[in-house]
């Protein structure tokens, strides 16, 4: 295991633009960096999302299988207050490498849901995560740094849950960088509910996931320093409703995969709708969320397990 904490990086140095070819060269010396941590699948967390995603659902029990996306509630992060930074992460540094770029996405992932082994609520787990990939790419507003995180996911009959992260780093907006041009998102699906992302919704899943990152909470942080019109919603909530809608239309149905990818940040001035379309084979369905706008702002897909029950 590569142990590695650069104290004070998001302290010391300006919000950065472009990273150096050895700036660069460094960052990727994390690939391959491992981390493994273990959690208990506690009842509390899952009794506290479900009255956040407004379910009606009873209560949990010992012996219940946890939802898809459901264990983003478990193994969170626990660095003591010292070692946070300006904008609410851990300083850079550790087991994801200290990138100077300032603004951080989760920005989309890949999951398989083992069908035979699901995770069981009050067993103990375990989460092997390696970092698969750090690419550099340039962009019209600065660098953009994409960094791979595969997890694994064990309880004690082996691998539940595979998950690919995808993490983007990228440079601080300025006034006269150009805006991308939003994507209209399809309309009149079958499936849809209107979200209204409001400062307890959002407060509410930061405490869920431990996350304190000040975009999601700050106003004036995220407004002033970070550029923002508002408070951004969580791309893993806006992931996690997507597939909370899929549940809601087909409850006996097992997910067995989902795919997402975060397109356009979503802020909460005006409600936003999470949509859903199955295909004509039974078990694909396409997921995606929209602004008030209409554009488009997260799109996915869920795969239905053709044996399930």
């Amino acid at each position: 295991m590569i142990a590695r904490f650069q104290s004070g990086v998001d302290d010391v140095q300006p919000p950065a633009r472009n990273l150096s070819p050895e700036q660069l060269t460094h960052l990727q010396s994390w690939i391959g960096n491992h981390e493994q941590l273990r959690d208990e699948l506690a009842l509390s967390p899952v009794r506290a999302l479900s009255a956040t995603l407004d379910r009606d659902d009873p209560e949990p029990a010992r012996g219940d299988t946890l939802p898809p996306l459901w264990h983003w509630l478990y193994f969170l992060p626990h660095h003591r207050q010292s070692e946070i930074g300006p904008d609410g992460h851990a300083k850079r540094g550790g087991f994801l490498p200290p990138v100077p770029l300032p603004r951080r996405m989760w920005a989309g992932g890949r999951l398989h849901f083992n069908p035979t082994n699901p995770l069981v609520l009050g067993e103990a787990v375990t989460r092997d995560s390696v970092i698969e990939s750090v690419t550099h790419k340039s962009g019209r507003t600065g660098d953009l740094l994409f960094v791979v995180v595969n997890h694994t996911i064990s309880n004690p009959r082996g691998m539940a849950i595979t998950e690919a992260h995808d993490i983007v780093y990228r440079a601080a907006a300025l006034p006269d960088d150009p805006i991308p041009t939003p994507t209209v998102a399809e309309s009149n699906a079958p499936w849809t509910r209107e979200i209204m992302p409001d400062d307890v919704l959002l407060f509410r899943y930061s405490a869920l996931t431990f996350n304190g990152h000040r975009i999601h909470y700050d106003r004036r942080y995220v407004t002033e320093v970070e550029g923002y019109p508002g408070l951004i919603v969580h791309g893993p909530l806006i992931a996690t409703l997507l597939v909370d809608l899929v549940r809601r239309h087909s409850p006996a149905q097992w997910i067995s995969g989902f795919q997402f990818k975060a397109v356009r940040p979503t802020f909460d001035l005006n409600p936003f709708r999470v949509n859903a379309r199955p295909q004509a084979d039974g078990r694909t369905i396409d997921v995606w969320a929209n602004d008030h706008d209409g554009y488009l702002t997260m799109t996915g897909t869920v795969t239905l397990e053709n044996n399930a029950s």
